[in-house]
């Protein structure tokens, strides 16, 4: 993990581009559908969490990328530790530098979109459910295309039917706390998926990469 966050450190644009694209899409929405707060507050848990989808995908190609093409993503294949455990390093890498800004502009994306302040909480929580999700999920379609020359529009097309639910059941959750319901549904179903994706991830990962590699 020390060592992914120091390269990461060194390459400042792939760290913030995620970060402005979302600033960009949340910011210029509005402007598009209209500063109407009725349709922005209806709208906005779909916005936010698609965005978020998207800055995701962006930084997903650099879990493995650079160290395929250096070997030393065969070298971590060959160590004599598991290689679920150092999966998991890097999907927490990614899930540091890509959701933890989210969760935390997250407030001020809520106000800028006219939120409820009643579904904020709500909101939270769903990004910090589901944002390790996509992180999961995201690694494997990355270590199946690794070693595809352009793998991005490919990695898209396989990534995004897999979050739908996970969207339904965000956007499901902000929506019923907006008009005073219980979340408590939709939230244990993507407390559920969370739990699944993270504990058998690292073994698909690593079946993924050795087919990759291989």
């Amino acid at each position: 993990m020390r060592r992914d966050l120091r390269v990461a450190m060194r390459q400042r644009s792939d760290l913030l581009n995620p970060i402005l694209f979302l600033l960009v899409v949340i910011t210029l929405f509005p402007l598009g559908v209209g500063p109407g707060p009725d349709v922005l507050s209806r709208i906005a848990p779909g916005v936010i969490w698609v965005s978020a989808i998207l800055s995701a995908l962006l930084g997903l190609e650099r879990i493995f990328r650079d160290d395929f093409r250096d070997g030393a993503l065969e070298q971590m294949l060959l160590l004599p530790v598991a290689v679920e455990w150092s999966v998991l390093a890097k999907i927490t890498v990614h899930w540091l530098l890509t959701a933890l800004p989210l969760l935390v502009l997250a407030p001020l994306f809520a106000l800028l979109l006219n939120l409820t302040p009643s579904a904020w909480g709500t909101l939270w929580v769903t990004l910090l459910l589901g944002t390790p999700v996509i992180s999961c999920v995201g690694a494997i379609g990355v270590a199946l295309t690794v070693s595809l020359n352009k793998g991005g529009a490919l990695l898209s097309l396989l990534l995004l039917p897999l979050l739908i639910p996970l969207l339904i059941f965000a956007t499901a959750a902000v929506e019923a706390s907006a008009t005073g319901l219980s979340p408590a549904g939709p939230l244990a179903l993507m407390a559920a998926i969370m739990v699944l994706t993270v504990v058998l991830s690292p073994y698909a990962v690593h079946a993924a990469l050795r087919v990759s590699v291989n």
